[in-house]
């Protein structure tokens, strides 16, 4: 029998289907069910590689998780990565095929339909459940005569449609009675429900809008979910966390935010640990004196190069570098940090720059990106980050360019591609005690108990105790059974 459906859609972009999604699919979960999430098209910098070496958006990794099933690249069949304002690297089944601009992709997107749905027959077989999420909004009429992400996807797998709309934002019932009404009339019978996502307050003071909303769009409101404070991974630049401004910590750790930064949650761990403050610095004046500069990961790593340049914030680190300022590249971070960068075939535009000259590599850029899970220990060096040498670790490698190694260490200056570094808690002990060290400091508090796993699976719990306690699952449950 093929699985059931439901699909979350929003009014706006961050109006929280991909954390009300995930908590549906531990809900159904926790209920018993073999649930799976699945998103056609998601646009996204954050991203992971699956264990047979293809790229999904992190957000149905996320979803996944919650879910308690492996992650495949079904679950996401298309994922477009910015690399510009106008233009994307899109990526098919888990593999890139090629750089398009807006425009471009939009005339030929239809021609992804057939893929679209092979991905969700697939995962139709095999689960009992599948939790849809949408991207942007509905109600984009500009879009919808090509849209395989929306509506046109409930339409083709027949998904009955949960509408959530971001009440902190303001104008929480205009948008989604506006999104209904600008829907065509065969498109609203999909929509089942609506959910006010992000309430703060007292909820009776929202019953007569409430009541007055459904007999507007002529369908229940079927939950008023509460702000929540939740730790799970996130896939774009609108995330939060990229405002993080660091603490009153021992440690201060600055991560460069580039304008095309990816895997950003390579860092989370970090941000977790007591003693380290973290935060992202895009301006050369708020660098100040970190105990750690961290050029994370980007998606288009000449440009960034360029911003840095620009910024000025090259020069300062390079300042501090000269000082014994440690400093981190991953992926982007740790080509920039070479002596050059070169891209003959195009691969971001052509041509050849100057790296920051930290370390002695050189990066080519190549049509073939690798795309691939690693276990490998940390290599035996001296330096700052001897006390690293041979910890065991586990990530993933998302790169076009190839430079001399996995790793690169030079005294206090450290390159890597792999993803997941500091999702090591013996590396991420050892780091926080010689970055102490180099201080003058001794670090006496206690490291995080739970391992990074476990820190999740409590998050999905105490997402999917929320919505239980916020969403009137009986109707949500009916809808499933009934579909459209």
């Amino acid at each position: 029998m093929p699985a059931k459906s439901i699909m979350i859609q929003g009014t706006m972009s961050n109006a929280g289907k991909s954390v009300l999604a995930a908590g549906l699919c531990r809900i159904f979960r926790q209920d018993g069910y073999k649930v799976a999430p699945f998103k056609s098209q998601n646009m996204a910098l954050n991203s992971f590689i699956t264990a047979q070496g293809l790229e999904m958006g992190r957000a149905q990794v996320m979803q996944a998780e919650a879910a308690g099933v492996e992650p495949s690249v079904e679950m996401n069949p298309i994922l477009l990565k910015p690399t510009s304002d106008v233009g994307s690297q899109v990526i098919v089944n888990g593999r890139a095929v090629g750089n398009l601009t807006a425009a471009e992709y939009f005339r030929q997107k239809s021609r992804l339909i057939p893929q679209v749905m092979e991905a969700y027959r697939a995962l139709e077989a095999q689960y009992d459940i599948i939790v849809l999420e949408g991207a942007g909004s509905p109600a984009e009429i500009n879009l919808k005569s090509q849209d395989i992400v929306n509506m046109g996807l409930a339409r083709m797998v027949g998904a009955p449609v949960l509408l959530a709309g971001d009440i902190d934002r303001g104008g929480v019932f205009a948008a989604l009675y506006g999104t209904m009404a600008l829907l065509e009339a065969e498109e609203r019978p999909y929509v089942k429900g609506t959910i006010i996502n992000k309430f703060r307050g007292d909820v009776e003071l929202l019953r007569p809008g409430l009541q007055q909303l459904e007999a507007l769009c002529k369908v229940p409101v079927v939950g008023v979910v509460p702000w929540m404070e939740l730790d799970l991974d996130e896939e774009d630049s609108l995330s939060a966390r990229l405002d993080a401004r660091g603490g009153k910590a021992p440690l201060d750790v600055a991560v460069i935010r580039l304008p095309r930064i990816s895997n950003f949650t390579d860092f989370d761990p970090l941000q977790r640990h007591p003693a380290v403050g973290l935060r992202y610095v895009d301006q050369a004046e708020d660098l100040g004196r970190p105990d750690l500069v961290i050029l994370p990961g980007t998606k288009s790593t000449l440009a960034d190069l360029r911003w840095l340049r620009q910024s000025g914030l090259e020069a300062a680190i390079l300042k501090l570098a000269s000082r014994g300022t440690p400093v981190m590249g991953i992926c982007g971070g740790y080509q920039m940090l070479g002596k050059t960068l070169s891209d003959p075939l195009g691969v971001e535009g052509g041509g050849s720059m100057d790296g920051m000259g930290l370390l002695d590599t050189t990066t080519v850029f190549s049509a073939q990106k690798t795309t691939t899970q690693t276990a490998c220990s940390f290599p035996v060096c001296g330096g700052l980050f001897a006390p690293l040498s041979g910890c065991p670790l586990e990530g993933y490698e998302i790169h076009m360019g190839q430079s001399e190694g996995l790793f690169t260490v030079s005294g206090s200056v450290l390159g890597t591609y792999l993803h997941g570094l500091l999702d090591s808690p013996q590396l991420v002990e050892r780091l926080v005690g010689l970055l102490m060290e180099e201080k003058g400091l001794q670090w006496t508090g206690e490291a995080p108990k739970e391992s990074l796993w476990d820190y999740k699976q409590r998050q999905y719990d105490k997402l999917a105790q929320t919505l239980r306690e916020s969403l009137d699952l009986k109707k949500i449950y009916e809808i499933v059974e009934r579909g459209v």
